[in-house]
């Protein structure tokens, strides 16, 4: 029987120990996605930035070098998430002490390019992020946002093929018709290990990233990333895009 997200034991997932695992010392792969993601929200918004951009970053869990990636381009930034502790490490990032110096690492690869060089990122952090508990299944599509990521959700949330291709289209039922996007899937993982506890996964390769992207996006380019991080998958992929003017099927 599949483990499907509702099984997984969310409210003992444990940020510190994720962050640990993953960022403390930056990995070279995902330093590469950074800066894919750097280059391609440049050049979204090469001939200017639209007025009052909102941003959102679903299921951001204990990760937040994709909502630094949309920094300068958004005047607001929401954070959704849905297990509680990653909410609250969440909140303790946006609070006026600002976020952990382990997150500079990826904010100086950002600042290689010009539309990060001179923002002060903790300062605008603080003053436009807001973090809201949300479970990316439950999203509804009536709040759209301009320009939105999603990093290692839809795929590690269950084993699920159908609760998959669900939470790519809520996703993307989330965006406004031409939104940039960046969306990143850990390629045919069987699961992973957060300190004590074990959560689901969803084995996606790059042909079902692709179909489940395609109906939605005017552009999409996918960077298929052979860079094992542990055990138990086979790289990651990321998918960068913009939202077309589709409906996302119910």
């Amino acid at each position: 029987m599949m483990d499907r997200n509702a099984d997984a034991p969310w409210s003992k997932f444990d940020p510190e120990v994720y962050v640990d695992l993953n960022y403390r010392t930056p990995l070279e792969v995902d330093l590469l996605i950074v800066r894919l993601l750097r280059d391609y929200f440049s050049r979204c918004f090469a001939r200017g930035v639209p007025d009052s951009v909102r941003g959102v970053d679903v299921g951001a869990g204990a990760n937040l070098y994709p909502a630094l990636s949309m920094l300068p381009w958004c005047e607001k930034l929401l954070l959704l998430e849905y297990a509680r502790p990653n909410v609250e490490y969440l909140e303790r990032q946006a609070s006026s002490e600002g976020y952990d110096a382990v997150w500079d690492r990826f904010w100086d690869v950002l600042r290689e390019a010009d539309a990060y060089r001179d923002l002060e990122p903790r300062s605008r952090f603080g003053e436009i992020v807001r973090v809201e508990r949300a479970n990316l299944l439950d999203l509804d599509g009536q709040r759209r946002w301009d320009i939105g990521t999603m990093f290692f959700v839809a795929d590690s949330m269950s084993e699920c093929p159908d609760e998959f291709r669900q939470g790519v289209r809520c996703f993307m039922d989330v965006l406004n018709e031409g939104a940039p996007f960046a969306a990143a899937f850990m390629k045919e993982s069987v699961g992973y290990r957060v300190g004590e506890h074990w959560y689901p996964a969803h084995r996606v390769n790059e042909e079902q990233v692709r179909a489940g992207l395609e109906p939605f996006t005017t552009e999409l380019e996918i960077h298929d990333l052979h860079h094992m991080v542990r055990p138990g998958h086979e790289g990651m992929i990321l998918a960068l895009g913009r939202r077309n003017s589709a409906v996302a099927a119910p």
